[in-house]
């Protein structure tokens, strides 16, 4: 059966109150504000001695989890014009190349992470430089004070990596900015924080369900399976992103994807039995006569059983450049063509496009726009984003 998204929930401050015990709405709205913090406490820091100021052979960062994103984000933007290489390393073994040459960014919002830290204690009994991310007490910490390195406290009141990311993130950037390795600097991050605060104005909890662009695409995402694809390699972060906050914040099973190397497998999955098609198939090849996939409104649940879980598209859409390039013309025909065949095999489509801007400032608003979703998500299930009974237990059994 279904879930039922129950609005009402969305709309009661009272609701809202009682359900979201660790004010997650509040905590991503302070989005725009990490970043502004961010950049303060970075350059207190020193954010431009990173490896002491000058350009490093190449940059490994180590992040996971809910920080995963971080190095995802840093890998996107640096990938069209860096000098040096980017990689990513979630845990141990660090590869045998880093030595002194190289740069490691090792980010845990708690600073105790075991992979991030591990990889920065072996970076900095190797010699290669370290920029950290994280608690301001913690063993991280301490790993870049002992190796000299540079430090970036994550501010007070963060308490998890999934409403803390820019906390996280805009340290990385702006360090990496200065190195040249990313097109970020503070005017670009100040852009972003203005992105950022206009969503959380849009998405606040007291703008009605019927205006609030998370509200609705949450009681889209209600009505089926969610698939998040992107129209690219931006779509495409911010689509893994979507996928983590839309399972670990709403309980949501969710897959991610990007145009153009996952088009064929999510078009197959149309012919699947998660979809209206696949009934019209069955009853073709059953002699009945194939159908036009659609779903009967006059069903009962009760009667006829319940009705099966369907699959439902979501489409994260890029602003089309200005002029038109051939390549981006060939991405937004991949799109259209890929949301036809969705919406023909009866999968219900929601699609969220970005607005004008920076790369960066482009991506925060898709993030911005998909985190809050999840959330009011979770809020209209009657569950609390912030408290899994599964996730403390499996905690409680494995000592982590």
């Amino acid at each position: 059966m279904a879930p039922f998204f129950d609005e009402s929930r969305v709309d009661s401050d009272e609701v809202l109150a009682a359900l979201d015990s660790h004010q997650t709405l509040r905590g991503l709205a302070t989005a725009g504000a990490q970043v502004r913090e961010a950049v303060s406490l970075s350059e207190e820091a020193g954010i431009e001695r990173v490896a002491g100021g000058e350009r490093p052979r190449s940059v490994l960062v180590a992040s996971l989890g809910g920080s995963a994103v971080v190095s995802d984000v840093l890998e996107l933007l640096a990938e069209p014009g860096s000098p040096v290489p980017v990689s990513v390393r979630r845990n141990l073994p660090l590869p045998g190349w880093v030595g002194p040459l190289d740069l490691v960014i090792a980010v845990s919002l708690s600073g105790r992470a075991p992979g991030p830290l591990a990889l920065a204690a072996e970076a900095a009994r190797r010699g290669a430089a370290l920029l950290t991310v994280g608690a301001t007490d913690s063993p991280l910490a301490d790993v870049a004070a002992q190796a000299r390195g540079v430090h970036i406290g994550i501010g007070r009141g963060r308490t998890t990596s999934r409403t803390a990311l820019w906390s996280l993130l805009a340290p990385v950037l702006l360090g990496a900015g200065h190195l040249g390795i990313v097109d970020v600097d503070p005017r670009v991050l100040a852009q972003t924080a203005d992105r950022l605060d206009e969503l959380a104005d849009s998405c606040r909890p007291s703008s009605e369900s019927f205006v609030n662009p998370a509200k609705l695409l949450a009681a889209d995402l209600a009505q089926g399976v969610p698939v998040v694809l992107g129209d690219g390699p931006l779509n495409g972060v911010a689509a893994g992103r979507a996928t983590s906050m839309l399972a670990r914040t709403a309980r949501v099973p969710a897959t991610s994807g990007e145009l153009p190397d996952d088009a064929a497998q999510v078009v197959a999955c149309f012919d699947g039995p998660f979809t209206a098609a696949y009934a019209g198939g069955v009853q073709a090849l059953s002699g009945a006569g194939a159908q036009e996939p659609q779903d009967d409104i006059f069903a009962d649940p009760f009667l006829d059983g319940p009705v099966a879980p369907r699959l439902s598209l979501l489409m994260l859409r890029d602003v089309l450049p200005d002029p038109m390039t051939r390549e981006a013309d060939d991405a937004r025909a991949l799109a259209e063509a890929v949301t036809t065949a969705a919406r023909e095999a009866g999968v219900r489509v929601c699609e969220v496009t970005a607005q004008p801007g920076h790369p960066l400032t482009r991506l925060a608003g898709q993030i911005a726009t998909t985190d809050f979703a999840a959330t009011y998500l979770a809020l209209g299930l009657g569950l609390d984003p912030a408290v899994s009974p599964h996730v403390a237990d499996l905690r409680g059994r494995t000592g982590g």
